[in-house]
């Protein structure tokens, strides 16, 4: 049976509202899908910031200026937020982001620390709402966006193809997933 002009015209319609507002979405997409991917194994790793440690052979210090010295030799302007002897053979620098683990009698640092995963902690910050007021506007036109792409995408198709055949099956099975898992695990 063939459309008639008027859902003819609807449809078309639908599709260019349906193309225009998924190419807006998918620049945020990308980001909430990455952010999603990262925060989902945080227990794996850390998404925001990646560990790193480096040595130095600054070779014998005083240990009354062993921390000034190194701090010095390594070109680290920073003021330390905090000196001390952590052993009898080690002199801990915590700096913002880093310690520095020197031993005076062999000159030897161990600069441990963290630098940003410039990228994924962006958009987790995003991603988990840390902007707050101003971002929730964003992260619901964005929702409703995506409700908007749902919907308009189940009706696009005629016939089988569409949700009148085998998009409700899928329409089905992807509510289907969600509240099985719930049953499932046992819930909130």
């Amino acid at each position: 049976m063939a459309e008639t002009p008027r859902v003819a015209a609807w449809r078309r319609l639908l599709r260019a509202l349906h193309r225009d507002l998924g190419y807006l979405a998918v620049g945020l997409t990308l980001i909430y899908a990455a952010s999603g991917l990262a925060v989902n194994h945080v227990a794996d790793w850390d998404p925001n910031f990646r560990n790193y440690s480096v040595v130095h052979e600054l070779g014998p210090l005083a240990p009354e200026r062993a921390a000034a010295v190194a701090l010095e030799r390594l070109g680290i302007e920073e003021k330390p937020r905090e000196v001390y002897r952590a052993s009898a053979d080690r002199i801990d620098v915590v700096l913002q982001r880093h310690t520095l683990h020197i031993d005076p009698g062999t000159g030897r640092v161990i600069d441990e620390g963290q630098k940003p995963r410039l990228f994924l902690r962006l958009a987790n910050w995003l991603h988990l709402n840390r902007g707050k007021k101003a971002w929730t506007y964003a992260a619901d036109l964005y929702a409703a966006g995506l409700l908007v792409l749902a919907v308009s995408g189940m009706f696009m198709l005629p016939g089988r193809r569409g949700i009148a055949g085998r998009g409700a099956i899928f329409v089905i099975i992807g509510v289907a997933i969600p509240l099985l898992y719930v049953g499932l695990s046992g819930g909130p």
